[in-house]
């Protein structure tokens, strides 16, 4: 643990935000599992899921927790999956 005050603050800091990080990937993976299944199943309301997927995708990318590339591809592959 640090002693100076600004590196305290700066550990507390990290951990929310490793926390927020983890809670935002973890739902836009059960988000894309949601559309995958769907898919393969032949749901009715696999549109409404596929788009559900590509926006948690999209903001994912746009916060940085997945790289905009990786974003792409994900979209692509289920896209190509429907």
């Amino acid at each position: 643990m640090p002693n100076i005050k600004s590196a305290i603050k700066r550990v507390k800091v990290n951990e929310k935000a490793n926390i927020a990080n983890s809670q935002a990937k973890s739902a836009m993976r059960t988000t894309v599992k949601k559309a995958e299944n769907a898919v393969a199943d032949n749901a009715e309301n696999k549109q409404e899921l596929l788009q559900a997927a590509f926006k948690s995708l999209d903001k994912a990318a746009s916060k940085g927790l997945i790289h905009k590339n990786a974003a792409a591809r994900k979209k692509s592959r289920l896209a190509k999956k429907a």
